[in-house]
């Protein structure tokens, strides 16, 4: 504690060579949902999801399991769910540990001529959503641990 008897709050983002090579896993696993939401694939999406991820949908259901998530979002993507099209955008990554990156990436649902479609409240159609996303590095390869999505709805 520090004299005004406020915690002493550390910064935790790393940087160098480990924060770098923690940036780019996550590019690369932005890269893989994209190919994934744009060919309709789950494999594709879901290929560097832990056996034990965790996950939170953005309508409050809660998974812990790579097998049960994995058979989700190949429904989804099945049924088109979440809109036609969509944009994955890094917002920041944060790398408080060597082999571990936390990171909010925004899905953007797009219309049909590619322009952001506006949030709504209406989650029955297309909507866009933010995600937090921790990924850790385990025998040379980097993994998602977890995952959390929120809808992005209308301003109040």
């Amino acid at each position: 504690m520090n004299e005004n008897r406020q915690p002493n709050r550390p910064t935790l983002g790393a940087e160098g060579a480990e924060a770098h090579e923690a940036i780019h896993a996550v590019a690369r696993l932005v890269e893989e949902l994209q190919a994934g939401w744009d060919q309709h694939d789950a494999d594709l999406s879901n290929q560097h999801f832990a056996a034990d991820v965790m996950w939170g949908s953005p309508f409050g259901a809660t998974v812990h399991n790579y097998k049960e998530l994995h058979a989700i979002h190949v429904r989804l993507k099945q049924q088109g769910k979440g809109g036609l099209s969509s944009r994955f955008e890094i917002v920041r990554v944060l790398v408080p540990a060597p082999g571990l990156a936390v990171a909010q990436v925004r899905r953007v649902a797009l219309d049909y001529d590619g322009q952001p479609i506006k949030p709504s409240d209406d989650l029955t159609g297309s909507f866009s959503e933010m995600a937090l996303y921790v990924l850790v590095r385990r025998g040379g390869v980097w993994w998602l641990a977890a995952g959390q999505n929120t809808p992005i709805r209308s301003a109040a």
